[in-house]
């Protein structure tokens, strides 16, 4: 495989190699690869958990298993409310 990663990444992969910790350049690139595969699979993860809690949510919805919105916001005000105003 051949790549151009141009004058910005080429000069950085060379400074790694200048510190010592990377012995060639596809040492670089490689670990590269793996923080970023790392990261998608992170990634897919926590879309899965997204699923799983929105099927979990939509299944008590259904149930009629809910709160009122305006209901819960308008707790959340008043309890930020005296918060500021060291009540609590």
């Amino acid at each position: 495989m051949n790549v151009n990663l141009g004058p910005t990444f080429d000069q950085f992969v060379a400074d790694l190699l200048k510190t010592g910790l990377y012995q060639s350049q596809s040492e670089v690139v490689r670990e590269g690869l793996r923080l970023l595969k790392e990261r998608e699979d992170l990634k897919q993860l926590r879309l899965a958990e997204l699923r799983r809690e929105i099927a979990i949510g939509s299944a008590e919805a259904d149930r009629g298993e809910f709160v009122d919105g305006e209901e819960t916001f308008a707790e959340i005000r008043t309890r930020s409310a005296r918060r500021k105003h060291g009540g609590g």
